[in-house]
């Protein structure tokens, strides 16, 4: 059975830092393209960033401040986020799928998800 468990969101202060982590487990093949998205109260979901065995994407709002990992032999994804600010408060998604996205940061690309954390970032 296909599952994905983040963990790691919580309540910090803006400029603070929070480390996600994304468990993968149940998938067949190991070439896994893992994301984090996001959504906001009101707002629609959102890319934040990708990476499978090619390349890392990110998101114009995540760029120099988050930093997305993963450890293949684990098939666990990390996103480091730094500098957080108060827009960045959202419940966290990670989503899963095999091979490469046509666009990484594009939901309808993926077919797995988990549950999600909860972020929150106070001023």
């Amino acid at each position: 059975q296909v599952k994905l468990e983040e963990s790691g969101g919580g309540s910090v202060q803006a400029g603070g830092s929070l480390r996600l982590s994304c468990a993968a487990s149940g998938f067949l093949y190991s070439n896994l393209t893992l994301a984090w998205f996001r959504q906001a109260p009101g707002k629609e979901r959102e890319g934040v960033a990708s990476i499978n065995n090619i390349e890392t994407t990110y998101a114009d709002s995540a760029k120099a401040r988050f930093t997305i990992s993963k450890d293949n032999a684990e098939n666990i994804a990390y996103l480091q986020m730094n500098s957080l600010e108060t827009e960045d408060t959202a419940m966290y998604y990670c989503a899963a799928r095999h091979g490469i996205a046509i666009d990484p940061l594009d939901e309808e690309d993926y077919n797995n998800w988990g549950q999600g954390t909860q972020v929150t970032v106070s001023s």
